[in-house]
């Protein structure tokens, strides 16, 4: 292939950047158009008892009672009337969500379409060894990514809102939510569960510039649970422990997941190399 010069990487950078701001321009519009059913059925979605986690629970719940009565340990979500009622406080702030939610969300369903352009670019000058690690990072940080963003949007946030939506220090002062206090925590949660999730290609990556080993997770994994344990407390602040436990189990299989795609030590691979070549002679003799 023919060397480019400053000016042509120049170019094909900039039309990396036109083509990944026109996809994000196009889903942006497409999203404001059809916001408002976003919102309706989506967004909102979880300020009412008939959202599909508090339905599944309500079900399970049900399932576990019929067997027994010591199994009904679930929180009650059946034949409750949950419902969140979302108030206004600032003029211009229900029209300015709108613009940055279609923003936010162009940017989340772009970000494959944006990193495939950016790989586009820098492909031709990596060696095929180096494509191939960029190619399985591609695909695991994507995958993993969507998957902690539905993980925040299934489970995370709707536990976490019916706790701090019923949640009172006094009867006396009752729960106005604002929208944009919705919102905040809304897209913080999901966005913050995305990035958790991108723990095992973090570890990968870190394990192949030498910086972390397998030992690591076996030697601290007592206290990865505890602090697990408290990040789950944090992320939602009940004292159901059922509630506790749906979202700490996700968060320590991202703990075990990533010991699985980190290196092993050099001395345990040493150990099970000679191991290998002792069985292979005892197999010949």
């Amino acid at each position: 292939m023919e060397e480019m010069s400053f000016w042509d990487h120049l170019e094909a950078l900039r039309g990396v950047i036109f083509r990944s701001l026109g996809a994000v321009v196009v889903l942006a519009v497409v999203f404001f158009v059809f916001m408002t059913d976003i919102f309706d059925s989506i967004i909102l979605a979880p300020c009412f008892s008939d959202f599909v986690l508090y339905r599944s629970i309500c079900n399970l719940s049900t399932y576990l009672s019929s067997i027994s009565e010591y199994l009904s340990v679930l929180p009650d979500f059946c034949g409750d009337d949950f419902h969140v009622n979302l108030i206004n406080i600032q003029l211009a702030s229900q029209f300015f969500i709108h613009m940055s939610t279609s923003f936010w969300l162009a940017i989340v369903f772009a970000f494959p379409y944006i990193i495939y352009q950016l790989w586009s670019f820098v492909s031709p000058g990596l060696y095929e060894r180096e494509k191939k690690n960029a190619r399985f990072a591609f695909i695991i940080g994507n995958l993993m990514f969507f998957i902690g963003v539905a993980v925040g949007y299934l489970l995370v946030f709707p536990l976490t809102l019916r706790f701090l939506a019923g949640y009172q220090v006094s009867d006396i002062v009752p729960n106005q939510i604002s929208l944009d206090s919705y919102m905040n925590n809304f897209l913080m949660m999901i966005f913050i569960m995305g990035i958790v999730f991108e723990l095992p290609l973090l570890c990968w990556m870190l394990s192949g510039i030498g910086l972390l080993t397998r030992s690591f997770f076996s030697k601290y994994r007592r206290y990865a649970v505890v602090g697990l344990l408290v990040l789950a407390a944090v992320i939602t602040p009940s004292e159901d422990p059922f509630t506790l436990m749906i979202v700490f189990l996700p968060i320590y299989m991202l703990y075990e997941i990533s010991a699985f795609f980190v290196k092993k030590d050099v001395s345990q691979m040493d150990e099970t190399a000679i191991s290998d070549e002792i069985e292979s002679d005892d197999w010949s003799k």
